[in-house]
């Protein structure tokens, strides 16, 4: 299925294919195209999920804001890479217990900083830190072993599999080698935007409602400043969002619906318009949505075109 086109000077030049769907306040589907029901990996969107298995299995955050860049994908500012390592120290670890690759920041002005600083890659510096400092805190409240924590195998990740199986509502149909070396659970898209829904629509007290409230409190911390993903939970009251790699994005909002994306060939240009379209058929319409419903297409430096949705 076509979802979004790119227009150069009023011919389209290129188009991205995927799949969508979109849930209404009781879980049903309104709004679907492609394969929604086949199973995918969401990459990071499926870590605010296992940020809830890691609070199942006994995690308990020094600072509830902990869990915010737990279940994020950080964009290596300082604030970020401060607050990694105060989770770690919370645990009695410091950074070299990370067994996430070493990384430069996301973030290029950060990336230039630390270049030019004469400084390099370093797992603290990638994107996937804080979620890997929240398993490390989890494992040495259960006093299981650190060395192995990635291992599918893993009492850590036997939990944090069962966590995302549970949320979903369906079983996990395989299980991969994320890019910082974590195991990722493939669950279908209506799998996804359902897990999204029943963490906006938890009760108060409940870790699921405790991982959405968090995240939706300190968005920059989730991805960093000016992000999508921050700039959707700024814009758009009571949304929560989480991107992934490859061309995901899920996003709920409680009492409205849910939907979740998956770019067939994993562009991420594609994300947003498509997620703008989806969104404003659950009747959302916020400012931010009429600034991320087209990404711009330069010739000469100057925009002569936009990646729009089609669907």
């Amino acid at each position: 299925m076509i979802l979004a086109e790119v227009v150069r000077s009023g011919f389209v030049e290129s188009v991205h294919h995927g799949s969508v769907v979109v849930l209404d306040a009781d879980g049903r589907t309104v709004a679907a195209a492609g394969d929604v029901t086949g199973p995918f990996f969401p990459r990071s969107s499926n870590k605010p999920l296992q940020t809830v298995g890691m609070l199942r299995a006994g995690l308990r955050p020094a600072e509830p804001a902990d869990l915010a860049l737990i279940s994020g994908s950080h964009f290596g500012e300082p604030f970020h890479v401060a607050r990694v390592r105060r989770i770690l120290a919370t645990a009695g670890l410091d950074e070299t217990a990370l067994r996430c690759p070493p990384s430069l920041p996301l973030s290029e002005d950060e990336r230039d900083i630390v270049l030019r600083g004469g400084g390099g890659a370093t797992p603290v510096l990638m994107n996937c830190s804080g979620k890997h400092a929240g398993m490390l805190a989890t494992c040495v409240v259960n006093g299981w072993s650190l060395e192995d924590y990635r291992d599918v195998k893993h009492p850590l990740q036997v939990a944090l599999a069962a966590a995302v199986s549970d949320l979903a509502g369906e079983p996990i149909a395989a299980t991969g080698v994320d890019g910082c070396g974590a195991p990722v659970f493939a669950v279908s898209l209506t799998a996804l935007a359902r897990g999204f829904q029943r963490l906006v629509d938890a009760p108060p007290a409940s870790f699921e409602r405790l991982v959405a409230d968090t995240m939706r409190a300190g968005p920059e911390l989730v991805a960093g400043t000016g992000q999508d993903d921050t700039r959707l939970m700024h814009g758009v009251p009571g949304l929560l969002a989480k991107g992934g790699a490859e061309g995901v994005v899920a996003v709920a909002v409680a009492g409205v619906g849910a939907v979740a994306i998956k770019v067939a060939d994993g562009a991420m240009r594609a994300r947003m318009p498509v997620l703008v379209s989806a969104l404003r058929r659950l009747g959302v319409s916020a400012p931010v949505l009429d600034q991320l419903e087209t990404v711009p297409v330069l010739g000469g430096g100057v925009r002569v075109g936009e990646v729009r949705s089609a669907w």
